[in-house]
């Protein structure tokens, strides 16, 4: 009977260890023994990089052993909320939320927490809510770029400012990056800001809108346009093409789209900030699976959104011009040289 119990006892102890190392060889992304479950609730996939951030993410998910569930919600506020609630419903332990409107998807981390289910504003922040993490790039720096570019070759002359859609709290963080920039010279009188507006949706037909009418208004006298993303930057380029002025006026941009690449090195829009994706998407696929499992995780910047300093891990953006369009976006991989130059 006592070498019985020896026995039972030897038993118990082999299983009581034996469940770690079970987790152990799940991988990074395993939570209590299982996969961690990360839902990604996105805004949209119409821009071209937002395809690249879903299939990075997936890429990273399936990396680390993670499953993922990816909802879009094609610019809807309502069916994003939707998505969000469905996924909380299947059973997700983290969500990465890259949101449509910053106000309306605080409900959604409310949600979330009500669950105990953390939540990372991705790209864009999400506003007056207990987010838990922001990964993004810098986004207002962004915006001091686009706008020193601006200054550094048009100094002097008549702007047009074109900003994004005004529910996406970045396109307001863009604008005050570009204004901080921008307001000494307006001060001095080397600049004049002939229209200043926001693009509904970041929709490039808005920017062509707002572009002719500052053309007709100074009757051609443009000498610069500060468009938020590349996006606009075709509409405006489209306007100035229109006027016999592409080429003549300096466009910036945002995101080093292909096509946008292409009207850089063509000559029609002049500059773009490039974006690097992958430690983004990476990055936030990392960090979900490190909230999920109660980990800390390495967040060296704060931002505050109206509720509370998040916790936030920034990327530095890049400058792209025709002078080094080799040397970033096709170096990375991130468009093929055939891809821009046709060859």
């Amino acid at each position: 009977m006592r070498i019985a119990k020896i026995t039972l006892l030897a038993l118990f102890a082999a299983s009581c260890i034996k469940a770690p190392t079970e987790q152990t060889a799940a991988g990074g992304g395993a939570v209590a023994g299982r996969p961690v479950r990360i839902g990604f609730s996105m805004d949209t996939l119409k821009e071209e990089r937002w395809q690249r951030d879903k299939r990075l993410v997936e890429q990273r998910a399936k990396e680390v052993g993670a499953v993922l569930d990816v909802q879009v919600a094609n610019g809807d506020d309502a069916v994003q909320t939707e998505q969000a609630d469905n996924m909380l419903t299947k059973g997700v332990d983290v969500l990465i939320v890259a949101p449509h409107n910053g106000d309306i998807a605080a409900s959604i981390v409310e949600a979330a927490h009500r669950k105990g289910v953390p939540v990372i504003s991705y790209d864009r922040l999400i506003r007056n809510a207990d987010v838990d993490l922001y990964i993004s790039h810098q986004v207002e720096r962004i915006g001091e770029m686009q706008a020193e570019y601006a200054l550094q070759h048009v100094p002097k002359g008549n702007y047009v400012l074109i900003g994004g859609s005004p529910t996406d709290y970045n396109a307001l963080l863009l604008r005050k990056g570009q204004m901080t920039i921008l307001d000494p010279a307006i001060k001095r009188g080397d600049i004049k800001i002939i229209s200043d507006q926001f693009a509904r949706e970041w929709k490039a037909e808005e920017a062509l809108r707002m572009t002719e009418d500052a053309l007709t208004r100074t009757n051609n006298n443009i000498q610069a346009i500060v468009a938020s993303n590349d996006g606009t930057a075709g509409g405006a380029v489209s306007a100035l093409e229109a006027a016999k002025l592409a080429g003549k006026v300096l466009v910036t941009g945002q995101d080093a789209q292909r096509d946008a690449v292409q009207r850089i090195v063509k000559g029609t829009q002049t500059m773009t900030i490039y974006k690097p994706i992958q430690p983004l998407a990476f990055g936030a696929v990392d960090a979900a699976i490190k909230l999920a499992r109660k980990q800390p995780v390495n967040a060296p910047d704060k931002i505050n959104n109206g509720k509370k300093d998040v916790p936030a891990i920034l990327i530095a953006p890049i400058v792209v011009d025709k002078n080094n369009v080799d040397s970033t976006v096709i170096k990375d991989g991130y468009h093929t040289h055939k891809d821009i130059y046709g060859y």
